[in-house]
């Protein structure tokens, strides 16, 4: 069984990725963890917390988004029908800091994907994904599966994989990228892209040998694009490849950086319906 953490704050957003993550884990047997925390920093007034204790905690929080978690998984049995009968659902609500309320989650429920909604650039100075996805993306180490607002399932046919190969991976990271190639049967497009054309260095070289070695026996291809700006690069590439899910390594921060959490967006459009799968190197 799969357990896969669902964060919500009940909006359509969150509603859109869980509905996502059922589908996209149709064929999988998984625990889904239906999580809601109502965060300790939004009862924090004039620099003093509020400590609440727990009578109070479990009436005025607790209680209330334990009956919003009943009614939204009704809600997935009503909406969404052919639920397998190997999906099992769990609901959670916490009071706590956000992130280590998913932290502590991930840990106890030996979480192996989280899946999240992303809200989306609204405006030229917006980022592609919202603070919360973020922060969970780079503070906690577990594979994420980011779900912008207009993304539809669709099957997986095509995903791209970003790379510079800098980066010496331990094979175990992509796993789960394999699984889902296989399962699937989807071609796997290992994209490199740097903001200038230069040849490889002996230890990309390397990298690009181990990734080919590591994915011999799928559809895959290398593809190489040079621009200066790699948001371009990425919607150049997804554009052209009906790309259904965008795949990258949180270890490669440069490149998480510049794909998701730069601003001035224009243009880009792949933030706002390809998934981003983000996988991290678990210890």
């Amino acid at each position: 069984m799969k357990n896969i953490l669902l964060p919500t704050d009940f909006s359509e957003n969150s509603w859109n990725a869980i509905s996502y993550a059922i589908q996209f884990y149709d064929n999988i047997p998984c625990n889904f963890y239906l999580l809601h925390v109502h965060r300790v920093r939004e009862d924090i007034m004039d620099g003093s917390p509020y400590i609440a204790d727990q009578e109070v905690l479990e009436a005025v929080h607790k209680k209330p988004a334990k009956e919003k978690l009943l009614k939204l998984i009704k809600r997935i049995q009503k909406e969404l029908p052919d639920i397998q009968p190997y999906h099992r659902f769990y609901s959670l609500s916490d009071y706590d800091f956000f992130i280590d309320a998913i932290r502590r989650h991930v840990e106890q429920k030996n979480i192996d994907t989280i899946v999240m909604g992303t809200k989306g650039a609204s405006g030229i100075k917006e980022i592609i994904i919202g603070s919360n996805t973020g922060d969970v993306i780079t503070k906690v180490k577990c594979n994420l599966l980011a779900v912008p607002e207009k993304a539809q399932y669709r099957n997986i046919n095509e995903i791209v994989f970003t790379t510079d190969f800098s980066l010496n991976y331990n094979l175990n990271i992509l796993r789960p990228l394999l699984e889902i190639i296989d399962r699937n049967t989807a071609a796997l497009r290992i994209l490199h892209m740097s903001k200038n054309k230069t040849n490889l260095n002996t230890e990309q070289q390397l990298n690009r040998e181990t990734l080919q070695e590591y994915f011999n026996n799928t559809d895959s291809s290398f593809h190489y694009v040079s621009n200066s700006k790699l948001e371009n690069a990425v919607q150049s590439f997804v554009e052209n490849r009906k790309i259904d899910l965008i795949c990258m390594v949180a270890k490669n921060l440069n490149y998480c950086q510049q794909i998701l959490f730069h601003s001035k967006i224009e243009k880009i459009s792949y933030h706002i319906n390809i998934p981003f799968l983000v996988l991290h190197e678990i210890n």
